[in-house]
């Protein structure tokens, strides 16, 4: 059954802590999993969450940790001491979140903690790994794995497969490498098992097997398991050696992260700001788009203006400002997020480009009729003026196209460019179709009433 954190149970377990009823504890949290683990915690003010800590058993402490997100587990991290940080957190995480955990500590810290690791070969991992960018494959990667020689013997293999197993928490495949460590291939516990103990390992093994290289960008990597279905991919570094591997876990929180930070970025902000971050973080992250809006606001007054003289002498085309403006903003951040969507997930093509603009441009033209020809209907009978039914209706169609490939085209020009493209779909998209799509409107209309 799922765990639902309620007031009432949140105050029964304050009340045991405080208490010291290590009894009422442990049935309480009877159980739980390390994510409900870290959900009281997050809940708890940080008197509270330090006391009940103390109560929990090693493996539950440890994995709680991790499930905390960065801001709580920070703050949580720098009223445990450097001992107990290695003791009761360290030594129960795999190498990968132990890393993680200890990346987040003062340079000094980091220090004090490593030196409380017992297992030297847990420490020297852990050092390897702290020496990555966070976001490559190295970054992500962990170090228990299971491996076997080439010129093995199944028997041998088994043997050594249940030694290297009690250190990995979940074994998915078995990795073949020679006598050099570097990787050659894969092989199923089902061929071993089913082999006789004398078979030679390179007469069973698979060669076919998709890794990535240890400087690989975290995205990437996110994207190969995700085209490959895989759960686990292997990480070798430049001359093919294996160094660890990365777990579809740690793949989901990559893809959590950057749906995260594309979602903030398409609605204007900046940076990646938590619900809890202060308030200039909060100004800091959305200021700058605000202020791009603001200018584009400017640019649009001064389009306004230059056609101040025919707004004054058609009056009524000031009535269809907004709708144009509206309908350019929104057909264009509809097309950036379609092609923002498809870079993501690599379902453009090779010929990306121009058939994703045709489309487009075949999608604004359908849309623009149907919208132009609703409005021209709607002006046909509630405005005396047939030439302003006109121009609204073959300026809708023109701005809608225009926007459809704008919108389109932006994103993929930043992409070719190394630039995310997700920038295209917030506020820059909105803001200059609509200054675009103004300008376009009262040009036409000029056009049309010097005829």
């Amino acid at each position: 059954m799922q765990f639902e954190l309620t007031k009432e149970y949140l105050e029964e377990l304050n009340s045991a802590v405080e208490g010291n009823v290590e009894a009422k504890i442990m049935e309480l949290i009877e159980g739980l999993h390390a994510v409900d683990v870290a959900e009281i915690l997050e809940e708890q003010s940080n008197k509270e969450a330090k006391a009940f800590y103390v109560f929990l058993p090693e493996e539950i402490a440890a994995g709680a940790l991790v499930e905390l997100d960065e801001d709580t587990r920070e703050r949580f991290l720098e009223n445990i001491s450097s001992e107990e940080i290695a003791g009761k957190i360290i030594e129960n995480l795999d190498s990968d979140d132990a890393a993680d955990v200890i990346g987040e500590l003062s340079e000094e810290k980091q220090d004090e903690v490593i030196a409380h690791i017992e297992d030297l070969e847990q420490a020297g991992d852990i050092i390897d790994l702290l020496n990555y960018d966070e976001d490559t494959a190295g970054g992500l990667m962990a170090k228990e794995l299971v491996r076997v020689k080439i010129d093995w013997d199944v028997a041998t293999c088994i043997k050594e497969i249940r030694a290297q197993a009690e250190e990995v928490e979940k074994m998915y495949t078995v990795y073949v490498v020679d006598e050099n460590d570097i990787l050659q291939g894969r092989i199923s516990l089902k061929k071993l098992l089913l082999a006789p103990d004398a078979t030679k390992v390179k007469e069973i093994y698979n060669e076919v097997v998709i890794l990535v290289q240890v400087d690989a960008e975290s995205d990437e990597v996110a994207q190969i398991m995700d085209k490959y279905d895989l759960v686990v991919i292997p990480v070798i570094d430049e001359i093919g050696r294996l160094l660890g591997r990365i777990t579809i876990d740690d793949v989901v929180d990559v893809m959590r992260e950057e749906a995260e930070k594309d979602y903030q970025m398409a609605s204007g902000i900046s940076e990646n700001v938590e619900s809890s971050d202060s308030a200039w973080s909060h100004t800091r992250a959305r200021l700058p788009w605000l202020l791009i809006g603001l200018f584009g606001g400017i640019l649009g007054a001064q389009v306004i203006q230059a056609y101040e003289g025919q707004l004054t002498e058609h009056t009524k085309m000031a009535f269809f400002i907004p709708l144009i403006a509206a309908m350019a903003g929104n057909v264009g951040v509809q097309s950036s997020a379609i092609v923002v969507q498809g870079l993501a997930n690599n379902s453009l093509g090779l010929d990306g480009l121009w058939k994703r603009l045709f489309k487009e441009l075949m999608v604004g033209l359908i849309n623009g009729i149907v919208l132009g020809a609703l409005i021209f209907i709607y002006n046909f009978f509630f405005s005396d003026d047939l030439t302003l039914t006109i121009i609204v209706s073959t300026s809708l169609i023109v701005v809608i196209v225009f926007a459809a490939i704008f919108g389109t085209l932006v994103p993929l020009m930043l992409n070719k460019y190394k630039i995310d493209p997700a920038l295209a779909t917030g506020p820059f998209i909105t803001t200059v179709n609509d200054v675009f799509g103004l300008f376009l409107y009262l040009y036409i209309g000029y056009l049309m009433y010097a005829v």
